[in-house]
């Protein structure tokens, strides 16, 4: 919650002790002038001396109550200025700090008191060669103009707090953007190298635990699965690579990024899914080529169908079925029989949350889950016509 502009203001000038000292000094001048002029302007008899000069050091002394007590000591100061024009310059002063610092109809109150005590000071003190009216007049254009000034003064620095406390919440705001951007970025990147390495890392790990439990295959086959699991390897390489590519600030060498699978990489990921000992059907009817992003979003569902079929039930059959037209949309089913056996592959458990947000994003809805005796993965994506 901001602070209210008056009480900064108010603050900031009682903190300040060179203010403070250098407008008692301004008042203690500006009082010893009024009180030269006084004594020596023609016509006036017996000037009370003694009491223009206390009444002006008293003035003088409560300007620091000013910057306290604004009211209080504007009222107090009116009186005097009642009693002596030493005290005029410092009560002139409070009607301008009140206007500055308080509503405007408390200060409009403390305006009217300086000017009745003026007024009350020319009845009985009368200006040389000045009339009671025009000095009643000057009088009050004098506080009003004060009164003016003070609260013009007030608008002003109620704007200036204002701006910066709304520039103080657009940088707030700024760096949350920024923070949650850096979030949503990392999650991305999280998601990115998970759907790239769960489903590489699971065929080496499928084909590592063939060389492990099989130490009698033949050397062709031993042979044939090492490389395997080298070209495995190097191939995740090559994929971390590409995801982290993101993260550099120079482009790749050619200026494009590397592109995402699809549809296209369907066939291959079967393939890899085959080789490792995985019994897979997959049919795939689609009446032509679904957008980019579709066809993107479902290479990663089967890929983590396939993944998650391989790390919890790596001996079941998997059913993937793919179909799907223009305006009615693609449907993704990936199945698996229940009987979860111990493979050791680890598992984060993001994979089925960021494949949500993938389908959720392209506008899909997505289902996983038990289903009777098998774990059913299905998804529907949108195909405009």
């Amino acid at each position: 919650m901001s602070a209210d502009p008056r009480t900064v203001l108010m603050r900031r000038w009682r903190l300040s002790g060179w203010t403070v000292g250098a407008t008692m000094g301004a008042m203690a001048v500006l009082s010893a002038w009024t009180l030269v002029g006084e004594h020596n302007s023609p016509g006036t008899t017996t000037p009370p001396l003694a009491l223009d000069v206390a009444v002006g050091l008293a003035a003088v002394a409560l300007v620091p109550f000013l910057f306290r007590r604004p009211v209080a000591a504007a009222v107090v100061l009116a009186a005097l200025a009642a009693v002596a024009p030493t005290a005029t310059p410092p009560s002139t002063a409070g009607t301008y700090v009140v206007g500055r610092t308080r509503r405007l109809p408390t200060a409009a109150v403390v305006a009217v008191v300086g000017f009745a005590a003026h007024v009350v000071s020319g009845l009985w003190r009368p200006v040389h060669g000045l009339s009671f009216g025009w000095w009643t007049v000057l009088v009050l254009v004098a506080h009003a103009a004060l009164l003016a000034a003070g609260a013009l003064a007030q608008a002003r620095g109620a704007l200036l707090v204002g701006l910066a406390e709304r520039a103080r919440n657009a940088e707030a705001d700024r760096d949350r953007q920024v923070a949650e951007a850096v979030a949503a970025e990392r999650t991305r990147i999280a998601r990115e190298m998970h759907d790239v390495l769960a489903h590489r890392l699971s065929l080496l790990a499928t084909y590592a635990g063939a060389l492990e439990y099989r130490p009698d295959a033949s050397p062709e086959r031993l042979a044939q699965a090492a490389g395997v699991v080298r070209a495995g390897v190097h191939q995740a390489l090559e994929e971390v690579r590409d995801v982290v590519g993101v993260l550099r600030d120079d482009p790749a060498a050619d200026g494009v990024p590397p592109p995402s699978p699809d549809l296209g990489q369907l066939d291959g990921l079967v393939a890899e899914a085959r080789a490792a000992g995985g019994d897979v059907d997959v049919v795939v009817e689609l009446d032509g080529d679904p957008p980019g992003m579709v066809g993107r979003t479902v290479y990663r569902l089967v890929q983590e169908g396939l993944t998650n079929a391989r790390k919890h039930a790596p001996t079941e059959p998997v059913r993937v079925r793919v179909g799907g037209r223009p305006g009615a949309g693609v449907e993704v089913t990936v199945t698996n029989p229940l009987r979860p056996v111990r493979t050791g592959i680890p598992g984060s458990g993001t994979g089925l949350v960021g494949l949500t947000e993938r389908v959720r994003i392209v506008g899909g809805r997505l289902e996983h889950g038990p289903d009777g005796a098998e774990f059913r993965l299905s998804a529907w994506l949108p195909w405009p016509p």
